[in-house]
Order: structure tokens, then sequence, then C-alpha cells
């Protein structure tokens, strides 16, 4: 009798341990357990880096709608994207990014995507009919760092990283760059931050610039304020495009003599191998000057792609490095490269985004997603249409299809071989 009615207490506690373990109390309970951080998600293969920006139309003022954003979310997550990277808090865009996974965690406590969140950073000027001042900055930098720092507090269990600044140190960005040690103002801002417990103190802070601009190229970069920044950040993400030089330094790109005899199809590979090694040489370039300065950061990738079309400098009148499958090869060769190394890769883009050059439908920098703005799946992702990765998911409600209708063969009519030296000598 009495051992019967120990069973009895036994198999209540457990049923009551049980039910418990399905409360949406526990499940937040486990999830807030559970929470990572930067440090654990960059460079971890499990969690694949993006550049994300939603917008659809030509005219940029026509935000995404929450819906329209937690297409693409699902869409990133189903091909293994777990932290995505914006641009600028001025906007509508990034809060209304955050409330869209906010939303889908609430729906989904297993969905999962984290954010590097972008702070715009300008000079005095920029954007203007006046001169750029660079060693002075934009009044609305401040702004931007007050908002990012709300987001960031908002959403602590989403947002992983600020990075100060887009491009805003390399000196090509005539229009607005500003000098390091502007950048390194609102770092130190940010860090001190996480010292008096105003953000949360495993948040991660950083800069996203040109290789260049960390220290990786030309010695004009190389000032001590460049030195004191890559001491305060948290990590370096710097950028490297290939794809670009193929046109600005083209070197690496010609097809060499040795190459005669090959196919095309393996000249072209041939090519896009030299493109990866381009970019892993800049990344060298900028662990090298980190080290030359005592410092030890990791370094991850902020940005890198490959666009499939381009009427201009990459296309077929130019370095012939535009189409899908060139994409598709560089997008493979990167993303094996990276999670080899445990390097994160925000790779640019998800998604077409047609306003970026809206005088000039054809232009390249509307063209290096790897969906394009009406949700067909470009060549990269062919094997995860076909492996049923998107099934049930849409863009714009439409399900998600293949470009060139899945025909390779004609897809390949587009792929042109690189030139050689000599052809593009001649061309000019």
């Amino acid at each position: 009798m009495k051992l019967s009615k120990y069973i009895l207490i036994t198999m209540i506690i457990s049923i009551f341990i049980w039910s418990c373990k399905d409360s949406p109390k526990l499940k937040e309970q486990e999830q807030t357990e559970r929470q990572l951080s930067a440090k654990d998600i960059l460079g971890n293969p499990k969690y694949l880096a993006m550049s994300y920006g939603g917008y659809r139309n030509v005219d940029h003022d026509i935000e995404p709608t929450i819906e329209e954003l937690k297409e693409d979310m699902k869409l990133l997550s189903a091909m293994g994207v777990g932290i995505i990277r914006t641009y600028k808090v001025y906007l509508p865009h990034a809060s209304n990014v955050l409330k869209a996974i906010s939303e889908l965690k609430k729906e989904d406590p297993d969905f999962e995507m984290y954010v590097m969140l972008g702070a715009w950073i300008s000079c005095k000027n920029a954007f203007s009919d006046q001169e750029p001042i660079h060693n002075e900055e934009s009044e609305a930098n401040a702004t931007e760092i007050d908002k990012a720092v709300s987001l960031a507090n908002q959403y602590p269990d989403i947002v992983k990283v600020i990075a100060v600044g887009n491009e805003a140190m390399v000196k090509w960005q005539a229009q607005y760059y500003v000098e390091p040690g502007i950048i390194l103002k609102w770092v130190n801002h940010l860090q001190n931050f996480k010292t008096q417990g105003k953000l949360p103190k495993d948040l991660w802070i950083t800069s996203s610039d040109n290789f260049a601009s960390w220290g990786g190229g030309e010695d004009q970069y190389h000032v001590e304020d460049l030195n004191s920044l890559i001491r305060a950040v948290d990590f370096i993400s710097m950028h490297t495009y290939p794809m670009h030089d193929t046109h600005y330094n083209p070197a690496f790109w010609y097809a060499p003599e040795h190459e005669n005899e090959l196919s095309s199809i393996e000249k072209i590979d041939a090519a896009m191998n030299r493109s990866l090694d381009y970019s892993k040489a800049q990344y060298k370039g900028v662990f090298n000057y980190m080290k030359s300065i005592g410092a030890d950061k990791p370094i991850h990738i902020g940005e890198t792609g490959w666009a499939t079309l381009s009427n201009s400098f990459y296309g077929p009148k130019g370095s012939k490095a535009t189409d899908e499958y060139k994409e598709a090869k560089f997008y493979d060769l990167i993303r094996d490269y990276t999670n080899e190394n445990r390097i994160a890769c925000f790779y640019f883009e998800g998604f077409d985004e047609p306003w970026k050059d809206a005088n000039n439908p054809e232009g390249s920098e509307n063209h290096f997603g790897l969906f394009t703005v009406d949700g067909k799946a470009k060549f990269a992702l062919w094997d995860m249409v076909d492996k049923g990765v998107f099934k049930g998911l849409t863009r714009n409600g439409k399900p998600i299809k293949k470009t060139y209708s899945g025909d390779k063969e004609a897809l390949m009519k587009d792929v042109l071989v690189p030139p050689t030296e000599e052809e593009m000598l001649v061309h000019k």
C-alpha cells in the first residue's frame, strides 16, 4: 500500500514537471538562458552572416512593410543566415527589421535572427552643395548614435553589434568620409556606455570599412587615430570587393597566357579562384597591420559580394565579370573559406535593391542580391530550391522559383570569359 502511494506521488510530480516544461513562461526562460553574444555568433558557421536591405522599389522613400520584412527574414533563416547587417537608423528600416524579428520570435520561440546594427556617420557638409569638411562631423551623427543605443537597449536579445559608420573612413567616399578620430570618438563613447551599464556589457562595437581604411592598404591610412581605433573596437569589420577591382585593379583578373589552352569554363573558374586569393590577401594585409601595432582583435568580413549584371565597367564592354555563374562561384568560394577559418562574412547581399542606381536599371549596384527583387533565386541558390529549402516561403506573396526558369544552358549564354590584358588594352 505504501509503495503504491509512493508511485502515485512520483507520477504526479513527473507530470507536473513535464507540463511546466511546455509552459510559455519556462520556454521564455530557457530562451533567455541560451542567449548568445556576438562572440558566440560571429564566425560560427551555424550563423551565416548577410548584409540586408529590404527595399523593393526604385523610390527609396517607399519603406518595406513589416510583413515584407518577415518574408525576407524567413527566407534568410532558411538559407542558414543567423545574423544580418543593417546600415543606418535615421530611416524606419532598421527599427522595422528589429520589430519584424521580434514578432517572428514571439510567433515561433525557435526562430533566431541577430543583427549588427549600423549607425551612419558622415562629415560636415556631406551630400550638400557645400565643400565636405572631412575632419569635422555632421551634427546628425550624435542623433544617429543615440538612436542606435536606444534600439540596442530595446532589443538586447537581437542586437549583438553596433557598427559605427559604413565605409566612413575610406577616402574615395569623397562626399562623406571622416577622419578616423571621429569614428574613434563614437566607439569610445559606446564602450564607455557598456562600462557604465547603459548598454549590454557583451554588445560588441566596431566600424565597418574598406580593408585599406583598416591599415591593409596605402600608408596614408596608417595614422595614430587608426591605431587607437583598432585597439578600441571589439573586432575589425573589413570590406573586400574583388569584383570592383576587376576594373580598378585588374591584374589578378586578366587571363594569363599559360591558361590559353584551358576551356572557357576552366578559365572562368581559374579567375574566380584568383578573386578569392585577392580577398584573402586583403584580409592578410589588415591582419599584418594590426599585428604590427601590437593589437590582437578578431577580424571579420563586413562586406563582400559579386553583382550579376552591369552595363558599364564590369559588363560585356568592360571586365566581363558580372553574371549569375560567377556570383555563385564567388559565393561558394568565400563561404567555404570563411566557414573553414571561423570568419564571419556579411555577404552583400540577400536581395537586389533597385534604388541603389535608380536612373540606371542595369547598373551593377542594383544587382548584388542572391534573390531578385521579385523573389527569384539566382543560380547560387538553385540547389536550395531543388532541395525544398524555400518550400512554403514567399517574396511579395509569390513562391520562390529559379531565374532563367531553371535553364542552365540559357544562363550560361550570358557568362563571358575574362579578357586577357592585351584584349583590354585593344578595347581601350
